[in-house]
């Protein structure tokens, strides 16, 4: 069954919106992934491949509320964010994989995560999608923060 837009924006709109999220979500789980694979710490392992299965959830949530809106769920990520996992293995490549600098790449990459949030809220939602898209943007939010202390955190122990 198919939701409908009271005046809001149109469903297709509200899918656009919707298959931007996926493909960011999905950016920043394969983004963590990547940056799992090249850290050495168990520790920064266990965390992006964590923050990867939230992304993952994300872009689940999203899907389903595509298929409500009737539209087709996105299937990929950006070619900005597999330039960004590109750049994340030639570091590992030649030996820049530190923990800093993964945890500098993790926060770029969510910088780009809430930028996009912000401007999916800029957008007239219907109340469902925004309560969704909000508490999302909120969790992008805390991943970055999070990131971003154990960034300074290894810049001060570097």
């Amino acid at each position: 069954m198919a939701v409908t837009t009271t005046g809001v924006q149109n469903a297709d709109e509200v899918v656009d919106v919707l298959n931007d999220l996926i493909e960011n979500s999905r950016d920043g789980e394969y983004g963590f992934r990547t940056c799992a694979e090249e850290v050495e710490s168990p520790e920064f392992k266990r965390l992006f491949n964590d923050r990867a299965a939230g992304c993952a959830q994300a872009a689940s949530e999203l899907s389903q509320l595509i298929t409500a809106y009737g539209g087709k769920p996105a299937e990929g990520g950006t070619a900005t964010g597999a330039m960004h996992r590109g750049w994340v293995h030639v570091k590992g490549m030649v030996g820049a994989n530190s923990d800093l600098s993964m945890l500098e790449e993790c926060e770029r990459g969510e910088d780009a995560a809430i930028a996009r949030y912000r401007k999916a809220l800029k957008q007239e939602l219907p109340a469902d999608v925004r309560s969704v898209v909000e508490r999302q943007a909120e969790g992008a939010q805390r991943n970055h923060d999070q990131i971003r202390d154990l960034r300074n955190q290894a810049r001060e122990r570097s």
